[in-house]
């Protein structure tokens, strides 16, 4: 494996970025609002997607609205923190509300006022196969992350929860947990793929908006191509459904399959 850089630290038991680490106070002492919504993911879990679907909503289908600023400048990104850049929490804080947030924090990790001023959550999760295959082609792209090493030795760490943002498995539970005492909306990457109309009007209600059947986030077939197919940006590598049977071998499905049942 080659050597790998440093990613972070543990918090509560979950490894984080260093530079999220050193200014966790300040993340945690966040002041949430009443009418914020909070986009929660595990990592790799189609966040950009469902980012720009929640604010083709809130925008009425407008296409200019929707470009007033890079996707990150829309829904901030409130554990975000590197040196020389403004934190994500004191980004938030300068939004007129609505605000729309995101997270890839556990559930334990989220500050706590978001539960005291009772928000809503959407909270997407992904087939932890395909997930993993995502995060580890991400972390061999990405400069700032260590390299992942093989497949084999990337597989063995995220099947221990040793990876950043912590275990998948424990990640999804306590978030369908959440879903039968807060305002949590609990999607399915696979679902939004396989019934988009669906879900999306699901994801409309949830937050208060009304769709007309004629509107573009209601129709497939009118929906921009940067909202519903993510194919377009290495970032988002292929974003399809089933990947992961190109990466694994028999023997580490039935690991990952015996972990998942565990």
């Amino acid at each position: 494996m080659k050597e790998k850089k440093r990613l972070g630290k543990m918090v509560e038991g979950i490894l984080l970025p260093k530079s999220t680490c050193n200014e966790w106070a300040r993340i945690q002492c966040f002041q949430a609002k009443p009418n914020d919504i909070l986009l929660c993911t595990y990592p790799k879990s189609g966040t950009t997607w469902i980012q720009e679907i929640v604010d083709m909503i809130q925008q009425d289908g407008d296409l200019q609205k929707c470009q007033r600023a890079p996707v990150h400048y829309r829904h901030l990104f409130i554990e975000w923190a590197r040196p020389f850049q403004p934190l994500g929490v004191d980004q938030a804080d300068r939004m007129p509300s609505p605000r729309t947030l995101k997270t890839h924090l556990p559930i334990q990790l989220v500050p706590k006022t978001f539960w005291m001023k009772n928000c809503k959550f959407i909270y997407m999760a992904r087939n932890p196969k395909d997930c993993l295959v995502s995060c580890f082609h991400f972390q061999r792209m990405n400069k700032t992350l260590p390299h992942p090493g093989t497949w084999e030795e990337y597989l063995k760490i995220f099947m221990a929860g040793k990876v950043a943002w912590g275990s998948w498995f424990n990640h999804v539970k306590d978030w369908w947990k959440a879903k039968d005492t807060y305002h949590v909306l609990y999607l399915f990457y696979e679902d939004l793929k396989k019934e988009p109309k669906r879900e999306i009007q699901k994801i409309a209600q949830f937050i208060g908006k009304q769709l007309d059947m004629h509107n573009h986030m209601v129709n497939r077939a009118n929906v921009p191509l940067s909202v519903m197919d993510q194919s377009i940006s290495p970032f988002m590598r292929k974003g399809t459904v089933g990947d992961w049977k190109n990466h694994f071998t028999v023997m580490s499905y039935t690991d990952l399959t015996f972990t998942m049942e565990l």
